[in-house]
């Protein structure tokens, strides 16, 4: 399935079921009285997070959602049925923009998480509402408000833990094929990677986290140049960036001066994604002797004066990868730990509303 990371669909809600005008005619009982009904609610509509989904190509095909009105009401006091609300599965990490004024309406990023995205109309009032002392025989009713119609804009950022960053053919999908259960196309050109290509890591018994690989990034892209700046947003999410260089790039271009490209590149496109967390990888060692490569890592190291975790691997052969897949878990492990603590503080400072009897 051809992968969608951006979608625009039209939500309608129902609108709401007009009150009735009736009154009670039964023999013997001459004046019984108004007993229009109310109308019912119409349906509103709630974006659901699917962990099932990872991509909005469904939203290809149907771009367009609306929900059922409800029932008008009718006589001997019988109100109108509410209808039913609409769920429209969502992947988890969709933002949901309202196109027409801009505002960030939420994003789904818990499992099951229900978002409402269009309020259902409120229902009419039937005439029984409008009778007093002095009115005894009211011929007023409302009619069903409105349903919200809202044109969204759907803006998919996956959700992984670790992301894969580097030049063309730095390597990125070779490890992430080496390291989980992914296929992603490998070949010997750049922009190999046409999308963003998720995978699971496993470590160990119940120890995983989720590696993303996005196109390679060349100078201009937060501009636009190449795949890039369409899919940098990819990285927002993830907790953790590992930096792919190539060793030997087959450009005959300078590693260092690829690598301080894509830290520029990444600030461009959001000061606060260049601060997020990064290890440096230097990858095909296995291409020239161990001695030689350890030489040339070491001294692109004294050049970037960069004061970040480093590991050499060579993603075809595997040697590496199990150390720098166990490191990173350590560290994921770590982070998650520590939000579990964050919430758990935050749970126990909340105040405890009393519950009625």
């Amino acid at each position: 399935m051809k992968f969608v990371d951006e979608a625009r669909i039209r939500v309608e809600a129902g609108n709401g079921g007009d009150g009735c005008v009736g009154f009670r005619r039964e023999k013997y009982i001459p004046f019984g009285g108004p007993d229009g009904g109310d109308g019912g609610d119409g349906g509103s509509i709630y974006a659901v997070a699917d962990p099932n989904l990872n991509t909005l190509a469904d939203f290809r095909f149907t771009r367009r959602f609306r929900a059922d009105r409800g029932h008008n009401g009718s006589g001997a006091n019988c109100r109108g049925a509410n209808a039913d609300d609409m769920d429209v599965p969502m992947p988890l990490g969709t933002r949901i923009v309202d196109e027409g004024t801009g505002e960030l309406i939420g994003e789904l990023t818990r499992a099951g998480q229900r978002m409402k995205i269009a309020q259902g109309g409120f229902h009419g009032l039937g005439n029984t509402r409008f009778k007093s002392s002095v009115n005894r025989a009211p011929r007023q009713f409302t009619k069903g408000s409105p349903g919200d119609q809202r044109d969204l804009k759907l803006e998919l950022s996956l959700m992984a833990d670790v992301g894969l960053l580097g030049m063309p053919n730095a390597g990125k999908s070779t490890l992430l094929s080496q390291v989980s259960a992914a296929r992603p196309k490998i070949a010997d050109y750049p922009f190999t990677t046409l999308y963003p290509q998720p995978g699971v890591v496993s470590v160990g018994p119940l120890r995983s986290f989720v590696m993303v690989d996005i196109p390679g990034l060349i100078e201009g892209a937060a501009d636009g140049a190449g795949l890039g700046h369409r899919f940098l947003k990819h990285l927002s999410r993830t907790r953790l960036m590992l930096h792919l260089i190539d060793i030997l790039p087959p450009d005959g271009s300078d590693l260092v001066v690829n690598v301080r490209t894509i830290n520029k590149e990444l600030k461009q496109f959001s000061p606060e994604l260049a601060q997020r967390t990064q290890w440096l990888v230097f990858n095909k060692t296995d291409l020239i002797p161990e001695a030689e490569a350890q030489a040339l890592i070491k001294a692109a190291l004294r050049r970037l004066r960069l004061k970040l975790p480093w590991f050499s691997i060579s993603a075809a052969t595997g040697a590496g990868c199990d150390v720098l897949c166990a490191a990173a878990q350590d560290w994921v492990d770590a982070q998650r730990a520590a939000a579990d603590a964050d919430l758990a503080v935050l749970s126990e400072t909340q105040p405890i509303l009393p519950t009625a009897d």
